[in-house]
């Protein structure tokens, strides 16, 4: 039986809840699918038709609802991912862009299920706390200009 917690970020899909909870549990680490049901004769879905998969990654839980195609995902929502290198950075923006996804602006991914990830290298963030505020301005410029995020590039610009 999965751990309930205060707040679980529901997904909604139309079909393919569990081809997605699959998808995202295979690229985070200490990730796994919890727990499947499935709709019974009561509908609204055909029997037997996944209902909902619990997941978890890295540790956080999720579900995923086969909710039908009343709503999409759109940028109003998006799961920021911290990088500890480019490697990270690469091997996110590649398979989260995947298959149908794509690349957006500012590190910004849309997965070929609509939902929107920020990719984002740590050293992003600590650029801009450490640099001063010319610096800084030239590390925002230089993210501004870039699809994937290239942490050599912003290191560059924080040092003119």
């Amino acid at each position: 039986m999965p751990t309930l917690s205060k707040i679980t970020p529901c997904l909604w899909f139309d079909t393919r809840a569990e081809e997605a909870a699959t998808f995202y549990t295979s690229l985070f680490e200490g990730s796994r699918v919890v727990e499947v049901t499935h709709y019974g004769s009561a509908g609204p879905r055909p029997e037997g038709m996944v209902m909902t998969v619990e997941f978890e990654l890295a540790g956080l839980p999720f579900t995923a609802l086969n909710g039908g195609p009343d709503f999409t995902f759109d940028e109003a929502i998006s799961f920021q991912v911290s990088c500890e290198s480019q490697e990270e950075v690469d091997r996110f923006t590649d398979a989260l862009s995947s298959e149908g996804g794509s690349v957006g602006p500012c590190g910004w991914v849309k997965d070929r299920f609509g939902l929107s990830w920020q990719i984002v290298p740590t050293r992003f963030m600590e650029l801009l706390r450490e640099c001063d505020a010319e610096a800084g301005q030239r590390v925002v410029k230089a993210m501004l200009g870039m699809h994937k995020l290239d942490i050599a590039a912003l290191e560059a610009a924080a040092a003119g």
